[in-house]
């Protein structure tokens, strides 16, 4: 049987700026809120799909230098932006059947960590993005 191993590189903008370089984790989920379609006289509980709940989180290491973390997320709390993320670099360019691109538009960013730091450790920071449309490309 053959297997696939993906060695995890994820590449990904968030409005429009790279920060891949950044970035050291990156999560993208997408739940059907499920609502209960039961009747009376049923004796089970049935479901159908509702209203889809889109998330992406990531870290990011912190930087405050010009076009990085901080210049970029800084003016997008409490709005609305577009998140684009791929399996590498190289689907983030062109997407494939292989190498989807994955693009969030309109999620919104509640909040930002203005400085997370510990002793000896290197600055980062967690973000969610809630909500929006999410689209796949495979070409």
């Amino acid at each position: 049987m053959a297997t696939s191993v993906l060695l995890s590189q994820p590449a990904l903008t968030i409005n429009s700026v790279n920060l891949t370089d950044q970035c050291t984790s990156a999560t993208l989920s997408s739940v059907f809120t499920a609502q209960n379609s039961s009747t009376f006289g049923s004796n089970d509980t049935f479901y159908v799909a509702g209203m889809t709940e889109n998330e992406f989180e990531c870290e990011l290491f912190m930087s405050y230098a010009a076009s990085e973390t901080w210049a970029t997320l800084s003016a997008l709390v409490g709005t609305q932006t577009t998140i684009t993320v791929a399996p590498t670099a190289a689907a983030l360019a062109a997407p494939s059947a292989t190498g989807p691109k994955f693009t969030l538009t309109n999620c919104y960013l509640e909040s930002v960590d203005l400085i997370s730091a510990s002793l000896g450790d290197l600055s980062s920071i967690s973000l969610v993005f809630q909500g929006g449309t999410l689209t796949t490309a495979t070409s």
